[in-house]
């Protein structure tokens, strides 16, 4: 697998954390009228103020991984189609692995996309998120939502796509995000592609281990 898992150098994170704190926005305790809030009024009614709290926390600030590791996975991941953007990261390969493949999957990916973020968060200084406007009909269930990280430097493109999901918890859900004009996905995939050509599902899910042992170790 390659030594940068999406080709981001620390300087990138840096810019990249501003728009990851854009996520949290869509984080656990958010009122119940929520899920009915248009999803690039949610965006922009919530980053401002999620920056605020992050800037806020020494701990973050001071780089407590630990500390943000868990916020990371409680707040994100309950509103992220996460088997959805695994699926999507694995490819073809998905639908020949076994249920048993298939959750090893996850956990290793959650855990490397996790740390990724949190190296991220910590990084927060000055940024702020301008969220433009919303090009969707009122009952799509799939949307872009395309904003700008600014702060020092050039304005960062940082795009999600969402979709709408019925039922107990329904509510917007994240599956994908562009940065700079990458998915992060379909970056995902190519390297995964190569792991699977070389050594199949098994040896993806070792080379995800190894990476977040690695990882671990820092």
């Amino acid at each position: 697998m390659n030594h940068e898992d999406i080709a981001m150098n620390r300087r990138f994170l840096g810019r990249l954390a501003a728009g990851l704190a854009t996520v949290l926005a869509l984080g656990l305790g958010l009122p119940a009228h929520a899920a009915d809030e248009a999803p690039d009024a949610l965006v922009q009614r919530l980053s401002t103020e999620v920056l605020d709290a992050l800037r806020a926390d020494k701990a973050i600030k001071a780089g407590d991984i630990d500390k943000i590791i868990v916020l990371v996975d409680k707040t994100i991941m309950p509103n992220v189609n996460f088997r959805r953007m695994t699926a999507a990261a694995v490819g073809p390969g998905w639908r020949q692995a076994s249920p048993e493949q298939q959750r090893r999957l996850q956990d290793e990916f959650k855990q490397l996309l996790v740390r990724t973020y949190a190296g991220a968060l910590a990084q927060v200084s000055d940024q702020s998120i301008v969220v433009k406007p919303l090009r969707a009909a009122a009952d799509d269930k799939d949307v872009l939502v395309r904003t700008e990280v600014r702060g020092r430097g050039d304005p960062v493109q940082l795009d999600y796509r969402l979709e709408k999901t019925p039922g107990q918890g329904a509510g917007w859900k994240i599956y994908n995000l562009n940065v700079l004009g990458a998915w992060l996905v379909e970056t995902y995939r190519s390297q995964f592609a190569q792991e699977i050509n070389a050594k199949g599902i098994d040896g993806l899910i070792e080379a995800l281990a190894a990476r977040n042992k690695g990882n671990a170790a820092k």
